[in-house]
C-alpha cells in the first residue's frame, strides 16, 4: 500500500516539478509518514533517486578531509534545491541526534516573536550585570544583537517568558527534533533533553525558506533578516552557529542557506569531538562549512 502511495506521489511531484526528497520530508500525511518512517533512510534515498525526475543523492566521503584537518568528526550536508541534489559526507551521521545548542536560537526567535513576548527584532532586554566570559554578552541586547552575538542569557530570558507549554506546543507543531523540553525551560536546548539530527535541521531550514512553518510570514521574515551573516551583490548567506556538550562530547553546528541568484543551497555542518580543549573547535564549525561551500563553487 505504501508503495502505491509513493508511486502516486511520484506522478504528482513530476508534474508539479516538486523535488521528491523534499516532498517526502515535508508534505506526507501523518499516516504515510508513520509508514515511511519504518523504511530505512537508504531505502528513502533509493525511492527519491528512482521515482523523481532529476533527483539525486551523492555520498561525498571526500568532504571528511576537512573534518580531519581540524581533528574532529561529523557530517556535512548540502541540498541544491534547483538541481534537487543532496550531497552528504556520512549516511549514518545524517540521522544521529545531538543537542542543538545555539542553533536553536533560530527556532527560539520564531516562538518569541509569534507569541508576542518580543514585538520585533529591536526589543531590548537589559543586562543583568552578571559578568560573563563572552564580553559581547555584558551589555543590553536586542534580538538582532543577541542572535549575532549568540547571547545565551537573552534567549534564556525569552524562553522563560514564553513558558513551557507554549514552547512545547510549537516544538510539536513544527516537528523540531525530538521536541523534548526536559531539563528546564531555560536549559532544555543547552544541557537538557532536546536533540535534533542533521537531517531534521535540513528539513527545518527548507521549511523556513518556503514559509512552511506554523508561524506568520512577518515572524519568519524577521528571523530571516536577523539570520543574515553575509549580504553581497552575488549572494546572501543566512546561518547560525551552535556549540554544546553531550555525553562527554563537544557538539558544534553551523546551519543555514545561501541564496545566489535564483538558486538556493541549504547546508548543515555538525562536528563532534571527545578530545577536550581542541583550540580550533569553535572556528571549525564555520570554516569546514565555508571551505566546502567554496569547493562546490557556491561561495567565492
Amino acid at each position: 500500500m505504501a508503495f502505491v502511495k509513493i508511486m502516486v506521489l511520484k506522478v504528482w511531484c513530476t508534474r508539479n516539478r516538486e523535488p521528491l526528497l523534499t516532498y517526502l520530508n515535508l508534505n506526507l500525511s501523518p499516516i504515510l509518514k508513520n509508514t515511511v518512517s519504518h523504511l530505512s533512510f537508504f531505502a528513502l534515498l533509493l525511492i527519491s533517486i528512482g521515482y523523481a525526475q532529476g533527483s539525486k543523492t551523492i555520498l561525498r566521503k571526500d568532504f571528511t578531509k576537512h573534518f580531519s584537518d581540524y581533528g574532529v568528526q561529523g557530517c556535512f550536508v548540502l541540498y541544491d534545491q534547483k538541481a534537487d541534489t543532496l550531497y552528504l559526507s556520512d549516511l549514518q551521521e545524517y540521522e544521529l541526534r545531538h543537542t542543538p545548542a545555539s542553533s536553536f536560537k533560530i527556532f527560539n526567535s520564531l516562538v518569541g516573536l509569534e507569541t508576542g513576548v518580543i514585538a520585533d527584532e529591536h526589543v531590548v532586554f537589559p543586562w543583568d550585570s552578571v559578568v560573563r566570559q563572552n564580553a559581547s554578552w555584558n551589555a543590553d541586547q536586542d534580538l538582532e544583537t543577541a542572535f549575532k552575538n549568540s547571547t545565551v542569557w537573552y534567549y534564556q530570558e525569552m524562553a522563560r517568558r514564553i513558558g513551557a507549554q507554549k514552547m512545547k506546543d510549537f516544538l510539536v507543531k513544527t516537528g523540531y527534533g525530538n521536541t523534548s523540553i526536559d531539563g528546564g525551560i531555560d536549559k532544555f536546548w543547552l544541557t537538557g533533553g532536546l536533540q535534533i539530527s542533521p537531517k531534521e535541521q535540513m528539513v527545518f531550514l527548507i521549511k523556513l525558506h518556503k514559509n512552511d512553518l506554523p508561524f506568520s510570514k512577518r515572524t519568519i521574515n524577521i528571523v530571516k533578516h536577523i539570520m543574515i551573516a553575509q549580504d553581497t551583490l552575488g549572494y546572501v548567506l543566512r546561518a547560525k552557529t551552535g556549540w554544546g556538550y553531550q555525553d562527554n562530547t563537544d557538539i558544534g553546528w553551523y546551519v543555514g542557506y545561501v541564496e545566489k541568484g535564483k538558486k538556493t543551497y541549504f547546508f548543515v555542518n555538525c562536528i563532534q569531538s571527545k578530545q577536550k580543549n581542541i583550540p580550533d573547535f569553535g572556528p571549525a564549525r564555520k570554516e569546514i562549512a565555508l571551505r566546502i561551500l567554496k569547493e562546490m563553487e557556491i561561495l567565492p
